[in-house]
């Protein structure tokens, strides 16, 4: 069997996940609030705030090295694509 049907597949993957993670991320930060205004017993406010921050952050590495795999399966899949074209040319 040839490689590039496996690589796509394997990227397909990669990709999925990476777009979950960034959905995931989405939803965790779409009830972020550009300002809170807190008076003493809003503290439980300002502890969910920074819960969800800890949280995305802590999804932050995962999105990254995802993208990054993403990224360089597809440039190397691009580029070999580039390569069969010019060997096929020539």
């Amino acid at each position: 069997m040839h490689m590039m049907p496996i690589l796509w597949i394997v990227w397909a993957g990669i990709a999925t996940i990476l777009v979950a993670l960034l959905m995931y991320r989405s939803t965790l930060l779409s009830n972020e609030e550009d300002q809170i205004h807190l008076d003493a017993n809003a503290e439980h406010a300002q502890q969910e705030q920074d819960l969800m921050f800890a949280r995305a952050r802590r999804l932050n590495p995962y999105v990254y090295l995802t993208t990054a795999i993403t990224c360089l399966m597809g440039a190397g899949i691009l580029s070999y694509y580039i390569w069969d074209a010019i060997r096929h040319l020539s």
